[in-house]
């Protein structure tokens, strides 16, 4: 699983020194390709305002570029340096609700060394549409992504 997908966006992040544009490409590609990815975006830190900023996405818009630290599932991730899942997002209290179809979140940090920098957040329409099996493939795009940028 994710083997073929993880070899084309390894091709892409080789081939493109610019990185929103890569970043951009990245979300095109997960969210048109892999079921239940819905929504995909890339989110980095401003330390300075204790928020995350929208760099990419891919899905429909959304009125959240800007989130603050704690605020959210992604505001959460943003705190804690940790992975997020929520198998079902109404039973979340801290949810920022960015379309009323979505029904599971997943949220990976990606990392500068040891420092959370920005994360990937992926939205799905399918509740429990995330499982380690996501997990671990998500990181390893944000491990290539830092790896080539950062």
């Amino acid at each position: 699983m994710f083997k073929e997908d993880i070899k084309y966006i390894e091709r892409q992040i080789n081939k493109i020194d610019n990185l929103d544009e890569c970043l951009r490409k990245i979300c095109f590609y997960l969210n048109k390709n892999i079921e239940g990815y819905d929504w995909v975006g890339f989110y980095f830190h401003n330390h300075k305002k204790k928020e995350l900023n929208l760099i990419a996405f891919s899905g429909i818009p959304t009125n959240h570029t800007k989130i603050p630290f704690g605020k959210g599932i992604c505001g959460q991730s943003a705190l804690s340096n940790n992975s997020v899942i929520v198998d079902d997002v109404s039973k979340e209290s801290n949810y920022i609700s960015c379309n009323l179809n979505v029904k599971s979140e997943i949220v990976v940090p990606l990392f500068k060394k040891e420092n959370n920098i920005g994360q990937i957040d992926i939205d799905s329409n399918n509740l429990k549409q995330f499982s380690s099996k996501d997990l671990e493939f998500l990181k390893k795009i944000n491990q290539m992504i830092s790896e080539k940028f950062f």
